[in-house]
């Protein structure tokens, strides 16, 4: 009886690996941030064939993954199996229905994606970076055309994305070229990249006019996802709710944040009005760009300690994380900070956070101090990189990539904000004020991913009531609400991921009892991988069934 099912277990590590390799063959620039350099030179398809080839791929997936009982699997077999299929099933209906790629190229922030790690991650002698990066800015011409192509239905929002991201790309080429002479490369190597670098000029300067004169006069498609689809990907993404029952949790949490927040302005100053105490905390703010990137690290690393000291969490053994400037091609998308992961395949895997500088004088207020500390716990620790550098430690490689999990990523690093101000870290009442604005922040992104998208709200009324919920300023509130459009679903994550992880806490700390640990159940979930929270449950299945027995 043993001998099948270890036929069965050694043929789908054998399909796993092929369908990994094969993936990453299609993907060349997911190959370089996961740190496999075989890839480093070329830039993916970019046109309709790639979309097809994508499509042909997922399916292919689902019909092979599915020929694999279950019950011939190990717990940790089967349930790779099952995020496949998940992630097969949501990536095919992306591409065939949603159709997304076809409303705009992003061409310019793709390159400037493809070229950021390879410049900026120390995986190999600088010369043989500075190769890569160079056949890629060489490949980028054909890689603009073909995804001019596939771009048949324009959408015009995205299209002025796109021209944005065309615009502000040529500064991160002029800052490589800087880079590379300060290198002291080989002539010849510095001849190609300056070469390429016009090359890539040109071809920014001829798909600008394209955006401007072809693409944005029959920019008329849609941009919602409309009612039906966004219900359906609800379903596929297994979030285990509808859109009503998704909204009415962002609702009720948004009134509990407010109340929660009002209180807090009391405690700060009962005799300011709700405004006044936000301009007070938000004044508090570092004075120059290089100090609130110290302030970054400064709060990262006692947020690090911190975890420590209160047994919230193991560190992973290689543990390292660095912060830096959000690099120019993709400002105008980030407008805080975000982060990028440690790349599980190379020899010393770095996360990286990036901060974004501030594009106007009101800008910097949402770098103040209280909101530095609360944005460090949810990009760092024990935020995206405790929870993503745990991940990596898992042999799995299905869970290296989480492709679908935003509600697991987002949700953790949500949930983590709330849990580390409980535990008592930079719980002054200038914190939990930005806890909370932070709270609502997300609750209000919950109503308007579903609102905007089942077309409820329009996008200037959306701004409107994101300023008013939270007091952003109206460059950051604008850059958010874009952000919006084109991801259907990824926005609701952040809030009702924390409810499904607080769901699922509770269900363990109930079956558990005294035996339960916060080190425990957040343990149990960074190393497990990333995957949809539906299937995280998932991973605590053997290890409660041995404490019952």
């Amino acid at each position: 009886m043993q001998q099948p099912v270890a036929d069965a277990e050694a043929r789908f590590d054998r399909t796993i690996r092929r369908w990994f390799r094969d993936l990453l063959e299609m993907d060349p620039e997911q190959a370089t941030y996961l740190g496999i350099h075989d890839h480093d030179h070329r830039l993916s398809d970019g046109g309709r064939e790639q979309v097809e080839r994508e499509v042909a791929f997922h399916r292919a997936a689902i019909d092979e993954l599915a020929r694999f009982d279950p019950e011939e699997l190990s717990p940790d077999r089967a349930l790779d199996r099952d995020l496949v299929i998940h992630e097969a099933r949501l990536a095919a209906f992306q591409l065939t229905e949603r159709r997304s790629w076809a409303g705009a190229t992003k061409a310019a922030e793709h390159l400037g994606n493809a070229l950021f790690p390879i410049f900026t991650r120390d995986y190999a002698p600088p010369a043989e970076r500075m190769e890569a990066l160079v056949a890629r800015l060489e490949d980028a011409p054909r890689y603009f055309a073909a995804a001019r192509e596939r771009a048949a239905a324009p959408v015009r929002l995205w299209v002025e994305i796109d021209l944005e991201s065309t615009r502000t790309l040529p500064d991160f080429l002029e800052s490589i070229l800087a880079a590379a002479r300060a290198e002291r490369l080989p002539d010849a190597l510095l001849a190609r990249l300056d070469r390429a670098v016009r090359g890539v000029h040109a071809t920014l300067h001829e798909h600008a006019r394209w955006l401007r004169e072809d693409a944005m006069t029959r920019a008329e498609a849609e941009w919602r996802a409309g009612p039906e689809l966004l219900e359906e990907l609800i379903r596929l993404r297994a979030l285990e709710a509808d859109g009503d029952e998704i909204l009415a949790v962002g609702e009720e949490i948004l009134a509990a944040e407010r109340a929660a927040r009002d209180e807090v302005c009391a405690e700060i100053d009962p005799t300011l009005s709700p405004h006044e105490v936000a301009d007070l905390v938000k004044d508090d703010h570092p004075a120059t760009f290089p100090d609130a990137v110290e302030a970054y690290r400064g709060a990262m690393d006692r947020a690090r300690a911190f975890v420590v000291e209160h047994d919230l969490a193991t560190l992973p053994a290689d543990d390292s994380l660095r912060v830096m400037e959000t690099p120019v091609f993709t400002r105008h998308l980030i407008p805080f900070a975000a982060y990028y992961d440690p790349p599980r395949f190379d020899p010393e895997p770095v996360g990286t956070y990036i901060v974004t500088p501030p594009a106007t004088e009101d800008m910097w207020r949402e770098h103040n101090y209280a909101s530095i500390s609360n944005t460090s716990v949810h990009e760092a620790y024990p935020g995206h990189h405790l929870q993503l550098a745990g991940a990596i430690t898992n042999p799995s490689l299905v869970r290296t990539l989480g492709l679908s999990a935003a509600e697991f990523v987002e949700g953790w690093a949500f949930y983590c904000e709330r849990m580390m101000k409980d535990a008592g870290f930079d719980a002054t009442p200038a914190h939990r004020y930005i806890q909370h604005t932070d709270a609502i922040w997300r609750a209000v992104r919950i109503i308007l991913d579903v609102r905007l998208h089942r077309g409820d709200i329009g996008l200037e009324d959306a701004v409107g009531f994101l300023r008013e919920q939270t007091g952003f300023e109206e460059p950051a509130a604008v850059a958010e609400v874009k952000r919006y459009t084109s991801t259907p679903t990824y926005q609701l994550s952040y809030m009702y991921g924390r409810h499904m992880i607080d769901r699922l806490r509770a269900r363990v700390e109930r079956r558990m009892g005294p035996a339960f640990t916060p080190r425990f159940f957040h343990d149990t979930l960074i190393y497990g991988g990333t995957m949809p929270v539906s299937f995280a449950a998932r991973l605590f299945e053997t290890r409660l069934d041995g404490l019952d027995r």
